[in-house]
């Protein structure tokens, strides 16, 4: 019923998820946090470093070329969102097409040693893993992963070569959304006190309920995957499991992170206003002058185009610009998105 709701009437998402909150803080307490396996990959690979907030995967075929590195989004799901199955991974699409120096930064499900983690630690763990890597990398921001891409890319800029974000919010008040527009409604307190009952932890359980999705399965997975069903092939078959399985999996957010980005992006809209903290500095997105390519889904209700796309006007580099005729998730795990979308991504990438 919600994403029916606002589909039909945006200004009554506010009210129906002031609800939601209001059931979710009065229900039981959140369940203490739990160990987390990593994500089970579709693409051969290796760990290359870990910290306590970070893991580094290599997905690399060869070692010539400029490194890229997917900075995963820190959400309710995890990294597995960029390569969930063949013919739905970015990572797979992007080894094909010639991205052979490829790596991903899987944010890690928060503990009580890493609650207090916030945006400046992270900037600050994924400033080691481009160290290692040898900058300068292209940067790939899926969704919430893409702002933070511009964010270290202006703190960092002789770091960044390249940067290509998906479906990530960038001018939170270009559009509105199912995201942004509840967030301008929901007072201090409700976060603080979300926050505290989960002992500086932001429970995935208890987000999830929240989430905007469909009500549907059928149409959920047939919208995100890009699928007819009845799913009656193995390959179809495979897709469908693992995206319930990453679907199942939440990922725990630490308090000071999700505070954070609840303040500096969504409510403030530091990042298009040019004052984003990051480091001991400000910094201004409107400086940055490295190429970019935004891609936006035409149906995405998460960062809509307006929001995903205003970086084009913002930035000082060159803009590449794509819309593709779909929702939020297809943009990452959609297999005509993939085959298309994330084809030119990796064509502009590696081209000289």
């Amino acid at each position: 019923m919600a994403w029916d709701i606002w589909m039909q009437n945006p200004f009554a998402w506010p009210l129906l998820t002031m609800e939601m909150w209001r059931r979710a803080l009065e229900a039981a307490p959140p369940p203490a946090p739990a160990k987390r396996p990593p994500p089970k990959w579709c693409t051969p690979n290796r760990l290359a470093l870990e910290s306590d907030g970070l893991r580094l995967w290599d997905f690399s075929t060869g070692d010539a070329g400029i490194p890229v590195l997917i900075v995963a989004p820190y959400a309710l799901h995890d990294a597995q969102i960029a390569d969930l199955a063949p013919g739905h991974s970015i990572v797979e699409a992007l080894l094909q097409h010639g991205c052979k120096r490829l790596y991903l930064a899987e944010w890690k499900s928060a503990t009580t040693a890493t609650r207090h983690i916030g945006i400046e630690a992270q900037l600050a763990v994924l400033n080691v893993a481009v160290d290692d890597l040898g900058a300068p990398v292209d940067l790939i921001g899926p969704c919430q992963g893409g702002w933070f891409s511009l964010v270290y890319a202006a703190r960092f800029p002789k770091k960044v070569r390249r940067i290509a974000l998906a479906g990530a919010p960038i001018d939170l008040e270009a559009a509105c959304s199912v995201l942004s527009k509840p967030v301008e409604q929901t007072p201090d307190h409700v976060i603080d006190r979300l926050i505290a009952d989960g002992g500086g932890i932001v429970s995935g359980k208890l987000m999830a309920p929240l989430w905007p999705r469909e009500d549907c399965e059928m149409r959920r997975l047939v919208d995100s995957l890009q699928l007819e069903p009845p799913f009656s092939s193995p390959p179809a078959q495979a897709a469908v499991a693992a995206f319930q399985r990453w679907d199942r999996r939440v990922v725990d957010l630490p308090g000071a992170y999700y505070r954070e980005v609840f303040d500096r992006l969504f409510r403030e809209n530091l990042l298009a206003r040019g004052a984003f903290p990051a480091l001991g500095k400000t910094v201004d997105i409107c400086a940055l002058d490295k190429p970019l390519f935004l891609l936006a889904g035409e149906h995405d209700m998460i960062a809509p185009p307006g929001q995903a796309l205003a970086g084009a006007a913002l930035v000082a580099g060159v803009v590449e610009t794509a819309l593709a005729p779909c929702g939020h998730l297809a943009l990452f795990m959609g297999r005509k998105t993939i085959a298309n979308e994330w084809r030119r991504i990796a064509c502009w990438l590696t081209k000289e």
